[in-house]
């Protein structure tokens, strides 16, 4: 087995819905990125490729690359998916924390979890996800942006 774990922060900017999980959530802000800044997938795609020993997001798909300029991060989960079955690993589980003050993500949760199950092909239980505050301390207390952050456990295909 072999573990991995993530993080990744974006901040807010002008528009009026934020991608967390590929969920499209209404809100007053959206995030400035490069791609449609994913947050919570950004910080599972460090997480897997971590586990693989593979280096990071910023390394398979930089920022500087206009291929991934507005690039549904949904779509580079699937290619991370794909690195991992040709190492040979499987995913076993994923535990994923987003942390903002705002929206609540509660509503959302569940869709985030098939939307990335699907994308992995494994089941919605091997996905968890939760959201917590900062009472309000820290960038994401004052709502300048969120944090997610991902542990993964990656299993051998061949077991």
């Amino acid at each position: 087995m072999r573990i991995g774990q993530g993080y990744d922060v974006h901040a807010f900017g002008v528009g009026n819905q934020l991608i967390l999980g590929g969920v499209h959530i209404p809100f007053d802000r959206a995030f400035v990125a490069h791609s449609d800044g994913d947050v919570l997938v950004h910080a599972l795609m460090d997480a897997l490729l971590g586990g693989l020993g593979l280096g990071d997001i910023g390394q398979h798909f930089p920022d500087t690359n206009e291929q991934y300029r507005g690039c549904d991060s949904l779509k580079l989960l699937g290619l991370v998916a794909e690195m991992m079955s040709t190492q040979g690993y499987l995913l076993g589980n994923a535990d994923l924390t987003i942390v903002a003050q705002r929206p609540k993500m509660a509503p959302y949760l569940d869709d985030m979890k098939v939307k990335i199950s699907t994308v992995l092909g494994c089941d919605k239980g091997q996905i968890n996800i939760k959201a917590t505050t900062t009472e309000r301390l820290g960038f994401t207390g004052r709502e300048e942006g969120i944090a997610c952050y991902a542990a993964a456990l990656l299993t051998p295909s061949d077991v």
